[in-house]
């Protein structure tokens, strides 16, 4: 079984840039290949609707672990820098995107603190529309809600752990709505990505 270390980062891929499902694959397959690190394991691809609901076409979805001895920060920034070759540009909060890079989580790590990022999980639906944090936190204070994280992070890594809630994925997974499971749905095999376990 897979060790889930303070270099192990999970990494959300997106995209929904037109209505163009296979261009926005292969923009996630591409931009996985420069993700920093040795690749550990990486979901299949998956077609889900925008969020929030009606916000635009649907995306395509993947989640990729790595390896990295990068500190929290700079594996942001390289993600960043990854984004802005792909065209990505930060006018619009959820609007459509070229692709989209979000840090999920670095092992077991809690940054800056438990009772930030307590305070970031808990905020209300409208507050979210409006509100992004000043600063990197982690794990990512959406993850456990989104249904088009879980499913595909449950592909490769179920066995990682929350570190606030001590829930590991594939019990958030559990505690999805059956309608919200249901709007995942794994396209076929785009460059050869299929589901890559890391842990048994």
């Amino acid at each position: 079984m897979a060790r889930f270390e303070s270099s192990f980062y999970l990494v959300a891929l997106g995209a929904n840039l037109g209505n163009a499902v296979a261009f926005n694959a292969q923009a996630i397959v591409a931009a996985a290949h420069r993700v920093p690190g040795r690749v550990a394991g990486m979901s299949r691809l998956y077609r889900t609707p925008a969020y929030p609901k009606g916000a635009g076409p649907d995306f395509v979805n993947a989640v990729l672990a790595t390896y990295c001895s990068l500190p929290p920060a700079a594996m942001l920034r390289a993600l960043h820098a990854i984004e802005a070759r792909h065209g990505r540009r930060r006018d619009r909060r959820w609007g459509a995107r070229s692709l989209d890079l979000d840090l999920l989580g670095r092992g077991a790590i809690v940054r800056p603190d438990r009772a930030v990022l307590k305070g970031w999980i808990g905020l209300d639906p409208e507050r979210q529309a409006q509100e992004a944090p000043g600063e990197l936190i982690l794990p990512h204070p959406r993850l456990q809600d989104r249904a088009f994280v879980l499913v595909p992070l449950a592909g490769i890594a179920a066995g990682w752990r929350h570190p606030l809630s001590g829930r590991r994925v594939a019990e958030m997974v559990s505690r999805l709505s059956g309608a919200d499971r249901r709007e995942i749905r794994p396209l076929g095999a785009v460059g050869g990505v299929v589901n890559r376990k890391i842990d048994r």
